[in-house]
């Protein structure tokens, strides 16, 4: 017995020597080798705080900054040795602590996303879960406005993990949650996607919701695609779910647009008003606009052309028009033509047929 202990005892000593040098020299030269790699492939000055090692065998880098391009408070794993000694990247318990991400796309259209080098093959990473804990998303449109049109994805976190059961399952759980804020950093609406995938089967299972979201703030996008940039608040709510088996998926879509404001005309502008009572012809008595919509596509293709989009959504208005009371509609068609007989007489034709 005592010798069974002497052997333990020196089994610990010999496993917390190793550890203990291992921590020594992850903190020594570790944070140059990863700088070095960083800007070897990214092509962007990069910096490590400091990196640590932890009981059982869990790696934590802080402060990593990459140029402009991220920077990250804190990062853990676990990475798996036994998987090492094959050659392959097993990674448990990726943990991403406030991670800055700041995105730009240039007037050109170029996002400032650095290519990857291509040498050979690079080693197969496997990465079991991913926790994202109160990031940010920092996103500059250059394109669309000179001085760069911003949204930020703010209090961003993440959850990925494999399911549980059955063991045979190759399907992943997901939880995706976020606020969005403008450039003059309020908040103006929520996101949340949950669900489960299995990527091999082409299966989904998910749900998209935004909550209270001003779609006012997206107005360089929209442009005249909604009563002609002229809405100065507005609230959308929306649920859809995704379905995909064996690569057909389907998106069902209840979108409901509510509380609309609009800009004050101005004398001798009936174009702004009108464009407001083309608007209300598709909304309800109270003046929100209520639409049902499906997108049928590939899981790994989606190919969702904004022009598509578009003319799902126009269908699904004309669906909303046509279930109205001839009563509305035609009240609704008379005091545009009573306001605007020479646009009026066009919107009459179109109704008519």
């Amino acid at each position: 017995m005592k010798k069974k202990l002497k052997i333990l005892f020196l089994v610990c000593v010999v496993l917390a020597v190793i550890f203990i040098t291992a921590n020594i020299l992850l903190r020594v030269y570790a944070p140059g080798i990863i700088e070095n790699r960083i800007e070897q492939n990214l092509k962007l000055k990069s910096s490590v705080g400091k990196i640590s090692l932890s009981a059982p065998f869990t790696i934590t880098l802080e402060k990593l900054e990459i140029g402009n391009l991220a920077g990250i408070k804190k990062i853990s794993f676990s990475p798996n040795l036994i998987a090492l000694l094959f050659g392959k990247i097993v990674i448990h318990g990726l943990d991403v602590l406030e991670p800055v991400v700041n995105l730009e796309l240039s007037a050109d259209g170029k996002l400032n996303l650095p290519v990857l080098p291509q040498k050979g093959n690079p080693p197969s990473v496997y990465l079991t879960s991913l926790r994202v804990r109160d990031g940010k998303i920092i996103f500059t449109d250059r394109k669309i406005t000179p001085d760069g049109f911003q949204v930020i994805l703010d209090k961003l976190n993440i959850k990925i993990a494999k399911v549980a059961l059955p063991i045979t399952s190759l399907a992943t759980n997901f939880s995706l949650s976020a606020e969005l804020v403008n450039s003059r950093l309020l908040p103006f609406g929520n996101i949340a996607f949950n669900g489960w995938l299995d990527y091999l089967e082409r299966d989904l299972d998910a749900t998209l919701e935004v909550k209270n979201l001003d779609v006012a703030n997206f107005a360089p996008y929209y442009g005249n695609f909604i009563s002609n940039k002229k809405i100065s608040s507005s609230l959308l709510n929306l649920d859809s779910a995704f379905k995909a088996r064996n690569n057909d998926l389907q998106v069902i879509t209840k979108f409901n647009l509510s509380n609309l404001v609009y800009e004050k005309t101005e004398e001798g502008r009936p174009d702004l008003e009108l464009m407001k009572n083309t608007l209300d012809l598709f909304t309800d008595p109270k003046g929100n606009l209520s639409l049902e919509f499906r997108i049928n596509t590939k899981l790994d293709d989606p190919q969702l052309r904004p022009e598509e989009i578009k003319k799902i959504i126009l269908k699904a208005a004309m669906k909303n028009l046509a279930s109205q009371s001839p009563e509305q509609l035609i009240d609704k068609v008379s005091n545009a033509i009573d306001k605007y007989k020479e646009i009026g007489k066009e919107l009459k034709n179109i109704f008519s047929k």
